[in-house]
């Protein structure tokens, strides 16, 4: 019996994943569909609110071979799409600031 693969379709784009802490529940590397594995879905649902508390993030590109912890370039990304928005959304607070101390 073979495993399903987390390569999407075609293995050659870049998917990003987040580690989220649930509180009590511990952290957890958070479900997505392939179609919502993207960066610009990524920092859309970043900036609704879908994440409890995002710890890390990576990205990976199967077809080209790599993967890294972009936690620091999102949140860059994230700090200047809330200046743009005039706001932080409540539950970005704590990831910016803790990314902002570790630069």
């Amino acid at each position: 019996m073979r495993t399903p693969s987390i390569v999407p379709e075609g293995g050659d784009r870049d998917v990003y994943l987040v580690l989220d802490d649930l509180g009590r529940i511990g952290r957890a590397w958070r479900e997505t569909s392939e179609e919502s594995s993207g960066r610009a879905t990524l920092i859309r649902e970043l900036l609704e609110g879908q994440y409890v508390n995002p710890v890390r993030i990576v990205a990976f590109n199967v077809g080209e071979g790599w993967s890294r912890d972009v936690t620091s370039d999102i949140a860059d990304e994230l700090r200047e799409r809330c200046i743009e928005l005039d706001e932080v959304p409540v539950g970005l607070e704590d990831f910016l600031e803790r990314t902002r101390q570790a630069t």
